[in-house]
């Protein structure tokens, strides 16, 4: 291995001694009572930075009508320096962040580490907190919280009872009226209120809070930005930018607008047609004659966005072990079309779908790196970057277009795809992200001769990335993602939403940090006047799941940026 590449880096045997921690440390002991107002419970310590999850009591009004207990609260990650104050209030800064679409808190574990840490170094002591949505409320993270890959399928596949538990099912559209209300004005809403009872006083939250997201969370945070919470204009204390001292957008920036994030939302998910108008999409919603949660065919629906935190838990629970996940999983029609779809060189392989994954031989982290990498998995907003295959002969995969085309649909990245070759054959294994390029690198290369990858396209540590979809009590992806929230940001010069940009000046009444991935979502599409930051290699989740020390042995960019602004002076 590079030395330069891993100085400053925990050693493996510590780093999963640590992420055995994450799994099991007061995991169920909240600091309040369960019938208080709000509960604070710890995730665990390692490398200088506290973990906890909050959970704030904030009832929704009655005209949302009946919903689970659980969803009468406002959740988060909170991450704290060790040596820090106990207090959010008595912190140097608090960043607080939106997640993406389809997006959990977990998915902040690695940037808000890194940020945490970074701050500390330098003598501040902030916090970063991961926000989730409140549709959150519906997941059930028992089978992955055991630890244990089999445990958890059989949980939430085969009706296996666990810590007492039986899994309740994954939940239908007649149970989700509720979330027919669930859009852009209750979901800023329930940001104000958390920060108001976690951050009383007015001027603190305005001197010390940093607010901004994720892709999609950018978006959220612009309407946060002109929001106006106590119905009168004219008293702006309340008013969305008053309640930040800045604002900060990850692969994303802070508007109002969907525009800049074309090729976040696939053409295949179940999205009503906006064209409709306002009153009807919502009379389809209230009546559930449409979807009130996202979801596509494959992939994007909450069983198979359950199995990327299960392979999450076989790469912590055996990195190197040959996987049998494939193999284990029942067989229905939605599991194997997922499979089909992410595992197929070309169409005639997805059409018969031989051979099929488990004619593989993959170890634990090459089933995550499968699933997860941007030289594997289609989809670019769900790609990272974190190393390569190994082990075998690797083949292009031209499947579900043609790898190399100029003509590439930005939904599916622009990076070479590639599978392994040989079913029935040898162990493939994964080279992580600060192994591509050494000395023992095969140096895989397409059909035509370009490299699949090279070191500095290669960012996330696998193992990084299998904690923050495995190890937490909240998830990494958002299994119920309310429809209401995407129509209304699709309808946007509507009356209905238009009333809710009340002060447009706020988006500009901030210093805004906006950090792009170079090889994201909005690579060269960003006008410069933003100067935005860019991490080169990136793509688009690499902006929450990169390592703390890059391939070239520097400090990892976007947590380097965030720390750089959170000491602008105030």
């Amino acid at each position: 291995m590079n030395t330069s590449r891993s100085r400053g880096r925990t050693p493996r045997t510590l780093r999963v001694a640590a992420l055995a921690v994450l799994l099991t440390t007061g995991a169920f002991t909240p600091s309040a009572s369960a019938d208080s107002a709000r509960t604070e419970t710890p995730v665990g310590t390692s490398g200088g930075v506290t973990e906890t999850v909050v959970r704030v009591k904030a009832p929704l009004p009655a005209s949302f009508g009946a919903r689970p207990a659980a969803c009468e609260w406002l959740s988060y990650l909170r991450y704290r320096s060790s040596s820090g104050p106990a207090s959010s209030a008595d912190a140097d800064r608090v960043l607080v962040a939106q997640p993406g679409i389809l997006e959990g808190a977990g998915a902040f574990d690695s940037v808000a580490r890194n940020t945490v840490t970074r701050a500390a170094e330098q003598g501040r002591h902030i916090e970063f907190w991961a926000l989730d949505r409140r549709s959150n409320c519906l997941e059930d993270r028992t089978g992955i919280a055991s630890g244990d890959q089999h445990t958890a399928v059989d949980y939430y596949y085969r009706g296996k009872r666990v810590e007492g538990r039986t899994f309740a099912g994954f939940v239908g559209n007649d149970k989700l009226g509720w979330m027919a209300k669930l859009g852009i004005e209750q979901t800023v809403r329930d940001e104000y209120t958390l920060l108001a009872a976690e951050l009383p006083d007015q001027g603190v939250r305005k001197d010390k809070v940093l607010c901004g997201g994720h892709s999609l969370g950018g978006v959220i945070t612009g309407y946060f930005a002109t929001a106006d919470f106590d119905g009168d204009p004219a008293t702006t204390v309340d008013a969305g930018h008053n309640q930040c001292a800045g604002y900060f957008a990850l692969d994303t920036t802070v508007s109002t607008s969907l525009g800049d994030l074309s090729g976040s939302i696939p053409d295949d998910t179940n999205l009503p047609d906006v064209g409709l108008g306002y009153g009807v999409v919502q009379a389809g919603l209230d009546s559930g004659l449409l979807p009130r949660s996202l979801s596509a065919p494959v992939l994007l629906n909450p069983e198979t966005m359950t199995l990327l935190a299960i392979a999450g838990v076989g790469a912590l629970q055996n990195p190197g072990g040959e996987a049998d996940l494939p193999s284990y999983l029942p067989a229905n029609t939605n599991i194997e079309a997922t499979n089909r779809f992410l595992f197929s060189k070309d169409t005639a392989t997805f059409l018969t779908g031989s051979p099929a994954v488990k004619d593989f031989r993959l170890t634990n982290e090459a089933i995550l790196g499968s699933l997860m990498d941007d030289q594997s998995v289609p989809l670019a907003f769900l790609q990272s970057s974190v190393g390569f295959f190994d082990g075998g002969p690797i083949t292009d995969k031209n499947f579900p277009v043609a790898n190399g085309s100029s003509s590439q649909p930005g939904l599916f990245g622009t990076e070479y795809k590639a599978i392994p070759a040989e079913p029935h054959g040898p162990l493939y294994t994964w080279r992580n992200y600060d192994r591509v390029g050494d000395p023992d690198d095969p140096g895989y290369r397409s059909s035509d001769g370009t490299p699949f990858t090279a070191a500095g396209k290669e960012v996330t540590d696998i193992q990084e990335l299998a904690r923050s979809m495995a190890a937490h009590p909240l998830d990494f992806t958002e299994q119920y993602f309310p429809t209401k929230l995407v129509t209304d940001l699709e309808m946007a010069t509507s009356p209905q939403v238009k009333r809710l940009v009340v002060h447009p000046d706020g988006l500009t009444a901030n210093p805004t940090l906006t950090v792009l991935a170079g090889d994201g979502l909005l690579a060269g599409r960003v006008p410069a006047d933003l100067h935005p930051v860019v991490a080169d290699g990136y793509q688009h989740l690499d902006v929450l799941t990169a390592a703390p020390v890059q391939n070239n042995g520097r400090p990892e960019p976007v947590s380097t940026a965030l720390t750089g602004f959170a000491r602008t002076p105030r």
